[in-house]
């Protein structure tokens, strides 16, 4: 991974984390799993996990810490790595497909959000299906900052690779 690729990466963590806070007011809305997925999409499965860290790690600093942190480095982690693998594989894959994408991975954020209260003891479902209409919220805003960043990132991201040869590890 090269000095221009990284910078990349850290200005992509900065946006997901100055839209986590700038809409951190409005439930379950944020951009940051669209711009995980975007990013490991066109960039690779190790960059969606990198972005994925360090915007979970700068914003629970600014917006607070606790025992969940771990669970959303796992969950955008692991949302990251399979937005990878897609752009991997099925680079020729429609947005709006994409788009599908982020709203199965706001459920399955939720979903592994909510084992974070079965680890510390208390029944899943319930707190699974309190959670729902946010889990909806969450994966609604997903397809709709998918669908209005992609064409503005994906240009960038084409453009980047053609000019710094960057590789899609």
């Amino acid at each position: 991974m090269n000095t221009y690729k990284l910078t990349l990466i850290a200005m992509l963590a900065a946006l997901s984390v100055a839209g986590r806070l700038a809409l951190a007011n409005i439930p379950n809305v944020q951009p940051v799993t669209a711009v995980i997925i975007l990013s490991g999409f066109w960039l690779g499965p190790l960059s969606g996990v990198v972005i994925a860290v360090l915007t979970t790690l700068v914003s629970n600093i600014l917006l607070g810490m606790g025992y969940w942190t771990i669970w959303q480095i796992a969950a955008w982690s692991l949302i990251g790595m399979l937005a990878g693998l897609i752009g991997k594989y099925w680079r020729g894959i429609p947005v709006w497909a994409l788009s599908v994408f982020g709203f199965i991975s706001g459920i399955l954020y939720g979903v592994i959000i909510s084992l974070t209260m079965r680890a510390a003891g208390q029944p899943f479902l319930a707190y699974y299906l309190s959670g729902l209409p946010f889990d909806i919220n969450h994966a609604a805003s997903n397809v709709v900052f998918i669908l209005v960043l992609s064409p503005v990132l994906g240009r960038l991201f084409q453009q980047y690779q053609q000019k710094h040869l960057l590789s899609n590890i």
